[in-house]
């Protein structure tokens, strides 16, 4: 396996500003961001789009750093009932797609999106609860009229330009666990999967291990980012939070840097088991714990998975 980072922490500093401050690291690949949510600072995607010589130049730069990119992402919402909004996110999508085909790039990262919960909607529905019955025809209406004509029409776009498209299973669109995740890959090809991020698993209640065992080839790509769930405030609140992400000591759960919410030994039996279902390409650090500069939190993060990653495939077992 691979090291390696998403680079939107460092959004406020220029590519060059942000690979110096990568080098020191030892890191082997970079996650781009692309647009949307993650903005695009270290990534000119019109200016790549319109120039073989700027992408030939954008890759030398890259491999001279010894880095290669292991995804494009541009999570955003396709979906959003808002019709000039998700026209917006689409075509960045699309133009991260159509990038990530000239840079060789095999992975796009996105959200799946949230429809609202009727045609003349303003804003997102996200269905959680099976009753009263309005939510589940809600459901069934934003499946069977948004989610699944959507992403059949994108996934056969990204695969005939050579991409895969990973979502993020993130609370807030229809798109969250290992069910919905494998309920649109089946609607709508192989070619979706995942961007296993155990973050938004553990205050779910999941175990990103079983999910990563139930979801096996469905891994395109994988995110290494912590969270802490509050056993006191989830006594009194339970894990639906809305409170600010800054109220930290009032919340429910927040997210944390590697090892600072789960110990060593399970992110080595979580990336034990990436290899056991034949997952062997990078692991993306991803910081947003508030609790730390993001200075500290990524190197703190690459010391610890320095510990923990397999770099290098085992050979065949010989006896003699």
């Amino acid at each position: 396996m691979k090291l390696g980072c998403l680079t939107a922490m460092f959004s406020a500093k220029s590519l060059k500003e942000t690979l110096d401050i990568l080098r020191p690291l030892g890191l082997q690949a970079v996650e781009l961001g692309a647009g949307n949510y993650p903005g695009s600072a270290h990534i000119d995607v019109k200016g790549l789009l319109a120039s073989d010589a700027k992408c030939r130049e954008f890759k030398a730069l890259l491999g001279g750093e010894g880095l290669e990119i292991s995804a494009l992402s541009c999570h955003g919402n396709c979906l959003h009932p808002d019709k000039a909004f998700a026209a917006a996110n689409i075509a960045v999508q699309t133009d991260a797609i159509r990038l990530a085909e000239k840079l060789g790039v095999k992975t796009v990262i996105d959200f799946s999106g949230c429809p609202g919960s009727e045609e003349n909607s303003t804003k997102p529905n996200w269905v959680t609860c099976a009753w009263p019955p309005d939510y589940l025809e809600i459901l069934d209406w934003q499946w069977n009229k948004k989610v699944i004509p959507f992403w059949s029409k994108q996934a056969k776009f990204a695969a005939d330009h050579g991409v895969r498209i990973a979502f993020e299973m993130h609370p807030g669109f229809v798109v969250y666990n290992t069910d919905t995740l494998l309920k649109l890959r089946k609607a709508c090809g192989a070619n979706l999967g995942a961007n296993l991020d155990p973050s938004h698993l553990f205050w779910q209640g999941m175990e990103p291990i079983a999910v990563a065992r139930k979801l096996g080839k469905a891994i395109f790509h994988v995110h290494a980012k912590d969270s802490k769930v509050d056993p006191f405030n989830t006594a009194v609140n339970g894990v639906l939070d809305t409170k600010h992400y800054g109220d930290e000591i009032n919340r429910s759960w927040i997210f944390r840097t590697c090892g600072y919410g789960h110990s060593m030994e399970w992110w080595n039996d979580f990336v034990s088991t990436l290899r056991m279902v034949g997952y062997d390409g990078v692991i993306s650090i991803e910081h947003e714990d508030s609790l730390m500069s993001n200075m500290e939190g990524l190197k703190k993060a690459v010391a610890f998975f320095k510990q923990v990653l397999v770099f290098e495939k085992p050979s065949a077992i010989t006896w003699a």
